[in-house]
């Protein structure tokens, strides 16, 4: 800690009452003194489960805002020679927890201490990173299902009718996830080999 933060241990009092059970504190950031000058400062906690933003009020008692980690869509760092600056921008994603909502919303927070700001930025970076990973994935299991996940089983050499249209159907739809870039070059050889050998 530097001169100008003699404690902090009130607002992390405060920032560990509001976490749920079984939600660590990964990293956590306080803005400078000098740059809440018309405000309160702003504590700013990265968790395993969500982004935290704890606004100290002027008259006591405090405000927190949450950014779930699924909602986070961007999030970007400006080191400079005192201070960091640190901006997040984020959505509602539908999920089954929730039926999300249009627009996003962009905060920025200024003023921050460079190394605290950096851990911070690193794990929004690692979980916007599983996230997306977590959405790429079930993207592809619904393509997937759509292009051959139902099986239409027939009886051997009875050649009925449509089994060949639906199988072009089905390549043709795995060929787009390729093209697309959702599924690799061997994940489309597998389901190519999958459905001309059904």
């Amino acid at each position: 800690m530097g001169a100008d933060e003699p404690d902090v241990s009130g607002p992390l009092a405060q920032l560990r009452g509001v976490l749920i059970a079984g939600e660590t504190l990964e990293a956590w950031v306080i803005q400078r003194r000098i740059y809440a000058l018309q405000h309160r400062r702003v504590l700013i906690a990265a968790t395993s489960g969500r982004l935290i933003v704890l606004t100290r009020r002027l008259l006591g008692g405090f405000d927190v805002t949450s950014i779930r980690w699924q909602d986070l869509e961007e999030v970007t760092l400006r080191v400079g020679m005192i201070a960091a600056e640190l901006a997040v921008r984020a959505g509602k994603a539908t999920d089954l927890a929730s039926l999300g909502a249009a627009g996003a919303q962009r905060v920025e927070f200024q003023g921050l201490r460079k190394e605290q700001a950096q851990a911070v930025y690193r794990i929004c970076q690692g979980q916007d990173q599983a996230w997306r990973e977590k959405r790429r994935v079930r993207e592809l299991e619904e393509l997937r299902a759509r292009s051959g996940g139902i099986q239409v089983t027939s009886i051997p050499g009875a050649g009925s009718p449509g089994t060949e249209g639906d199988a072009v159907r089905r390549l043709q739809e795995a060929k787009q996830l390729l093209d697309a870039r959702l599924i690799t070059d061997a994940e489309y050889e597998t389901i190519k080999a999958k459905i001309v050998s059904s």
